[in-house]
């Protein structure tokens, strides 16, 4: 045929020998980062394609299996032994004719059409392996055609583009899926408005303006760590989204510089994050003589401090859980030191007397320091200013002078009189 390419073991030795197929295939799982094994499945896949294009018929389901050392392949139609007592046989011409519209519909029940490509009679299984019953899986070897036309190259080539990019995708959601609720590292890929794209190596994810640090700007080819909300699957591969705020990218950030956090003797019990501004985070030990504040912190404050410019210059307080609600809500109310707690457990609510000095230190800047205690301890927190106990001695001592005093005057007043 003038229109048919022709292939055959001289083409395949010409375009390299034999043994690059293995080396190919094992090129193109590293390059896409998918399995050997659905490699070979989509050229299977595209040869059955380029089979039934040439030498099949539209009805036929033919399979192919692929030698990647010969680099030949075999094909076999494949039947499903049927219950004749169940389908409608019709014309051998009619076996591809579409359904009838009411069958589609549901409107009319039928018989589903006894289809000769692809259905095998009891009968007729029998004589092809003995011992076949219903439902059996039959496979009969086609003779091996090595002639195809450019219309079948190009389906296969077809099969071949589409098989591939869905195991990629696919590759890339499962590699992706499983790093969800992880910190990641990528590099600023494009800038469009608002919205940032971060490369992450196979993919590319997106960091919303809702998930960004409000003061911190982004420019292409800058690295930046990302917390992985979520992956979903998208026409053009993964759709990853990204954040910078997320509380649990401090919890990740942690495990990473501290070594206890990621051993489990010291454990993060609460988080508490306004970002761009203040976290607070509440740790408490799993063994005794860890101090989990200190191994926070780290010598010299290295360990916390690496954090605070991962997250741009953020404040961390580091608080010592307790389980001791009146405690907890003290501590997490620092840097203001706290005389009195009233705890209504029904309500969650919680009343805390501070030193009226401190009122604006409990308080915070717009309220930032209580809301944050709030939201790590689960308590809505009121603060009262009152007087210290020093205070309270020293207006007593002030009042017994001024009451001597006074006495001392009517004593005078007396003699005179």
């Amino acid at each position: 045929m003038a229109r048919k390419k022709r292939i055959n073991d001289e083409a395949v030795n010409a375009s390299g020998g034999i043994g690059d197929f293995g080396s190919a295939i094992s090129a193109l799982c590293d390059e896409k980062g998918i399995s050997k094994e659905k490699v070979i499945e989509t050229i299977e896949a595209a040869l059955a394609a380029a089979y039934k294009k040439d030498y099949g018929k539209k009805g036929q389901n033919i399979r192919a299996e692929f030698d990647e050392v010969s680099g030949n392949a075999k094909f076999y139609l494949i039947k499903e032994v049927v219950d004749e007592t169940t389908r409608e046989f019709i014309k051998e011409e009619d076996n591809d004719k579409p359904l009838d519209a009411k069958t589609a519909t549901g409107e009319e029940e039928k018989l589903p059409h006894y289809n000769i490509e692809r259905d095998l009679t009891s009968e007729e299984a029998k004589k092809i392996k003995k011992g076949a019953k219903i439902g059996d899986i039959i496979e009969t070897v086609l003779p091996e055609e090595k002639d195809y036309g450019r219309v079948a190259a190009q389906t296969a080539k077809q099969v071949i583009i589409q098989r591939i990019r869905e195991a990629e995708r696919d590759s890339m959601f499962e590699e992706y899926k499983n790093k969800e609720g992880e910190v990641i590292s990528g590099v600023v890929q494009r800038v469009e408005g608002r919205n940032v794209f971060i490369d992450l190596g196979k993919s590319v994810g997106a960091l919303f303006p809702g998930e960004q640090i409000e003061k911190e700007n982004y420019r292409v080819g800058q690295r930046v760590k990302v917390y992985l909300v979520s992956v979903d699957v998208g026409t053009k591969g993964p759709g990853i989204t990204l954040s910078r705020v997320h509380p649990e990218m401090v919890k990740r950030l942690f495990e990473l510089e501290v070594p206890e956090i990621f051993a489990g003797t010291v454990e993060i019990k609460a988080i508490a994050r306004e970002a761009g501004e203040r976290t607070k985070v509440a740790v408490a030990s799993t063994e005794d003589g860890i101090d989990p504040i200190g191994s926070c912190v780290g010598q010299k404050g290295t360990r916390v401090q690496a954090i605070i410019e991962e997250l741009g210059g953020e404040k961390l307080d580091i608080i010592l859980w307790n389980a001791d609600i009146a405690k907890f809500i003290a501590a997490a109310l620092s840097p203001a030191k706290v005389l009195k707690v009233e705890l209504d457990e029904e309500q969650k609510r919680a009343v805390v007397s501070v030193v009226e000095e401190q009122l604006s230190l409990a308080i915070g800047k717009r309220g930032q320091n209580v809301r944050l205690a709030a939201k790590l301890t689960g308590y809505k927190i009121d603060i009262a200013g009152m007087k210290s106990e020093e205070e309270v001695a020293e207006e007593k001592q002030e009042e017994i002078k001024e009451e001597e005093k006074n006495a001392e005057v009517v004593d005078e007043n007396k003699k005179e009189e």
